[in-house]
């Protein structure tokens, strides 16, 4: 019962602390505001749409939807990933320049407590703002189409996940920097390169007929790397968000697979955080 007591003492801490940082707080005000004013945005982007004469009301309701759904999907996605990129360097890095974490890891807490409660504060961070923007999304489609989006829902969902392996990932990187800057690179790394995956796939398949040397091994490295990092896109929603009606099912979504193995690629982030944070002097 201690144990789980500190941890979530730990994680509260770590919560309080994240959503007092002034560039979180900033990240969550614009992406709102872009969400929010999306509907507004839409009436002047939509304006040459007006202007070419299609007969059709529906067809201008439908590209302004469009818009509004694309605006949106973006915005939580690239300031969801900034926030938790941010968030997760920055917890650890941060308790160590300021020494906070020395004194508590001189009481009755032990390395993986510590870890472990930093780890579960950062996710409370990252699902809060998630929530908080899916929330607003979900009320602008609900309000303009007048049907519940339960295809954000779902969208939400996977995109946590996907949070989730750049968190992890990131946060073992910041268990060996005294600074918040190298993982923060790294974190933006992982993101970009898990979304590139299919990119090292086709790198492999060209060369695979090759019968020059370095074009073999190189082939071999993308190959190894194609199966070895996360596919974040596949977490991604947004097609079928824009071209689906918003109540509507995922469309080929392995639903279970991907929770399955983002939890797996988040338990390996960890595990790599806890080993590297276990060999560090402190």
């Amino acid at each position: 019962m201690n144990f789980f007591r500190s941890t979530w003492s730990i994680a509260l801490y770590t919560w309080r602390e994240g959503i007092r940082k002034k560039t979180l707080l900033g990240f969550l005000i614009l992406s709102i505001l872009v969400i929010f004013g999306s509907t507004f945005m839409t009436a002047f982007m939509a304006a040459p749409q007006r202007a070419v004469d299609l007969g059709e009301s529906t067809v201008e309701a439908d590209v302004q939807s469009k818009l509004i759904k694309d605006i949106c999907v973006s915005a939580i996605t690239i300031f969801g990933v900034l926030i938790t990129i941010f968030i997760s360097a920055s917890v650890v890095p941060q308790e160590m320049d300021n020494k906070v974490i020395y004194t508590v890891l001189s009481k009755p807490v032990s390395r993986f407590q510590y870890l472990l409660g930093k780890f579960a504060g950062v996710q409370l961070i990252v699902l809060v703002n998630l929530l908080l923007m899916t929330l607003l999304f979900f009320a602008a489609l609900w309000i303009r189409e007048s049907v519940i989006p339960t295809l954000i829902l779902w969208s939400a969902l996977l995109t946590y996940f996907q949070f989730l392996i750049v968190s992890a990932f990131t946060f073992a990187i910041s268990c060996t920097s005294t600074s918040s800057v190298l993982p923060t690179i790294g974190g933006l790394f992982i993101y970009i390169t898990g979304n590139l995956t299919e990119y090292l796939n086709d790198v492999s398949a060209r060369v695979s007929e090759s019968t020059n040397a370095v074009d073999y091994y190189i082939g071999m490295l993308a190959y190894g790397l194609y199966r070895m990092l996360p596919n974040l896109r596949d977490f991604d929603l947004k097609d079928q968000i824009l071209h689906l009606a918003p109540n509507d099912p995922p469309a080929d979504a392995m639903i279970p697979q991907l929770l399955l193995a983002g939890s797996v690629y988040a338990l390996a982030g960890y595990v790599l955080a806890y080993v590297l944070f276990r060999r560090r002097e402190l």
